[in-house]
């Protein structure tokens, strides 16, 4: 039975788990990469932004405590690698489910790259695809997988560039690249 990425994240040790994901070679093919590899190497690989909106509100997450890098740190509603052999938008449905408990119609907004030093040693190095997702806040119920998510909220882009410069630390690295590039989202 092939693990999920729910079930692999509740194993001891989980962020040492082997999974495998597309990394991507010079020529632009993909290679199968172990996901711990290509963030000690800075390796360039696929992953999947998701951002769930309601009007003008984003739902963001803050990573739990015990992630294997930037736990505590805001973030946009989900962001994650595509499993070897899937595509990045059965992915981004995959994860949004799994760590939030949410179905949502995802688009798929546009393709960008960014490299970017977290925290423990290692790097995100990202060929990101970016979904958006439109939802009816009060109609929504979130069911954070505490594993994952240690809470979430609903914030504008004025009230996140607000916070984000008032205490940039407070989000992830990734984020604060998508906070400066927004215009590139396609969102």
């Amino acid at each position: 039975m092939r693990q999920t990425h729910a079930s692999l994240a509740r194993a001891p040790d989980a962020a040492l788990a082997p999974l495998i994901i597309p990394g991507i070679a010079e020529d632009g093919s993909l290679y199968p990469l172990e996901k711990m590899e290509a963030h000690r190497l800075g390796a360039l690989h696929l992953a999947v932004s998701v951002f769930i909106m309601s009007g003008d509100a984003l739902l963001l997450q803050q990573r739990a405590p015990g992630k294997y890098h930037c736990g505590g740190l805001w973030a946009n509603t989900c962001c994650s690698h595509p499993a070897w052999g899937e595509t990045p938008a059965d992915s981004a449905h995959r994860r949004l489910e799994e760590e939030l408990g949410l179905r949502a119609h995802l688009r798929a907004c546009n393709v960008m790259d960014y490299a970017a030093d977290v925290t423990n040693g290692l790097r995100e190095h990202e060929r990101v695809h970016i979904f958006r997702g439109d939802v009816e806040r009060e109609a929504l119920r979130i069911a954070p997988d505490p594993v994952e998510v240690s809470a979430v909220r609903w914030m504008t882009r004025p009230e996140l560039q607000r916070a984000s410069h008032a205490a940039p630390e407070s989000f992830a690295p990734w984020f604060r690249i998508y906070l400066d590039r927004w215009d590139e989202l396609g969102l």
